[in-house]
């Protein structure tokens, strides 16, 4: 069952880069003392994510962070150098911090993995974005299989 609005955000280990070192981030501390905008996406490279979903957070970044947020991360089960590379690629520079969820831990515990073995994908993050402010979940938006309404960027821009 997915995490609900309220609910505090599982602390799980995930990994980053910083300074072309991979290194272990704690959710709970990530996410404490801050308002936080999440948004997670079934892989890196991949059209939707690449084209839209990333691009989206990237764009408005300005306008997000002026509501008052203090971190937008982007979150897939990729590994730290995936993430890393994609960030790069798609410019994310300092504003989007990418997050790598490499064995599905923290989707597993957000109750949002999905079963991607039919297309080869094996356990991902189903797409999502929420609002988090001091660790628990204020909004979230989980998108229907195959479909990208309502975790974008302006989404989230309406709810904050």
């Amino acid at each position: 069952m997915p995490i609900a609005v309220g609910s505090k955000v599982p602390d799980v280990k995930i990994k980053t880069m910083v300074d072309g070192k991979m290194q272990d981030v704690s959710t709970g501390e990530l996410f404490a003392n801050k308002k936080t905008v999440l948004f997670a996406v079934p892989g890196a490279f991949t059209p939707t994510c690449s084209m839209q979903h990333l691009p989206g957070f990237i764009t408005h970044a300005k306008d997000i962070k002026a509501k008052g947020v203090d971190l937008i991360a982007c979150i897939s089960v990729n590994d730290a150098f995936v993430m890393d590379a994609w960030g790069k690629d798609k410019g994310a520079g300092d504003k989007v911090m990418m997050l790598a969820d490499g064995n599905a831990d923290f989707a597993k515990a957000m109750g949002l993995e999905m079963d991607g073995k039919g297309i080869g994908f094996g356990t991902r993050s189903q797409r999502y974005s929420a609002i988090i402010e001091n660790g628990v979940v204020k909004a979230l938006n989980v998108e229907k299989p195959m479909k990208f309404e309502c975790s974008s960027a302006d989404a989230i821009l309406d709810q904050l």
